[in-house]
């Protein structure tokens, strides 16, 4: 390893104190989820605010909804992004120890987890309150990437997540374990800082996007364009990255340095490519449904 970054010396704590003995602290992690859902609940009242933005210029739901929504929305971020991790990362691990299940303090949260939790809670609100369902799906997918976006700036401070051993000159020096178990380099070795990446794909990138055709191009009145974008291009940009990263201690063994899931011959899948590929097809599908309900005439 000629050239390397160090990763900057910084805690996952924002700050911490005790008090009687308790230390309390604030970790850049919670603020990251605090600190998304925020400016995703401003980016739906915003967009609420805008009724020519919406199919007859009718808002899918109304301020004081909105404000009921994001509840829900914050249940099914944590219980679904828990559980997802729990299913989908460390069943055996957790089969052995149920009572860390809820203790979501300690880490462990999966994107896929908290996107179906939140769908879930999508349709039971819409159902309720007879709302068009496209269109609240609409709402919320471009609510999601600036979360996304302050998340894996978190994953990246808390050198958590981290990508593969590289060579290249911006590869980072995490702390602890991520400097060691490098076949072939002489620790500690550089490694891809594949959060980075996401944070600049599934956040910036896809989330510009998204703003700019809800906000300025008139998606939002063909209602499903925005979700199965969202969708699709999430499922992209985590497919691309999952070259660059690191994958699940779990399903790393010596035969299976690559951390594959599903082999085909000496390539593979990692289980983030595994899950993202069905959102790929799902969200393209979407789309391609919007487009021809949007063409059909009206009767």
């Amino acid at each position: 390893m000629v050239f390397a970054l160090a990763f900057p010396d910084i805690g996952p704590d924002l700050f911490s104190f005790q008090i009687g003995g308790v230390t309390l602290a604030l970790r850049y992690y919670a603020l990251a989820y605090i600190i998304g859902i925020v400016i995703g609940w401003r980016l739906a009242l915003a967009s609420i605010a805008r009724p020519h933005l919406w199919a007859a210029d009718t808002p899918v739901m109304t301020k004081d909804q909105t404000d009921d929504f994001l509840t829900w929305v914050i249940l099914g971020i944590i219980l679904g992004g828990r559980l997802g991790y729990v299913l989908f990362y460390q069943p055996a691990y957790f089969l052995a120890h149920p009572l860390e299940i809820p203790a979501v303090w300690q880490g462990g949260m999966s994107f896929h987890g908290g996107l179906l939790g939140v769908a879930i809670a999508g349709l039971w609100y819409a159902r309720r309150h007879r709302l068009y369902i496209p269109s609240l799906a609409d709402l919320l997918a471009f609510c999601v990437p600036p979360g996304l976006f302050l998340g894996r700036i978190a994953n990246f401070i808390n050198a958590e997540l981290w990508g593969r051993p590289t060579d290249a000159p911006w590869g980072v020096v995490f702390p602890g374990d991520a400097a060691q178990f490098c076949p072939g380099v002489a620790p500690p070795c550089a490694r891809h800082p594949s959060q980075l990446y996401e944070a600049g794909l599934e956040g910036l990138l896809l989330g510009a996007a998204l703003l700019v055709l809800a906000f300025s191009r008139g998606w939002l009145k063909r209602p499903g364009r925005i979700t199965g974008l969202f969708i699709a291009g999430y499922g992209t940009a985590r497919f691309i990255v999952e070259f660059f990263r690191q994958a699940d201690a779990q399903y790393i063994t010596p035969g299976n340095p690559a951390g594959h899931v599903l082999r085909l011959g000496e390539a593979g899948l990692t289980m983030g490519q595994a899950l993202s590929l069905p959102m790929i097809v799902v969200g393209l599908a979407v789309m391609l449904w919007a487009q021809r309900r949007a063409q059909r005439p009206a009767r």
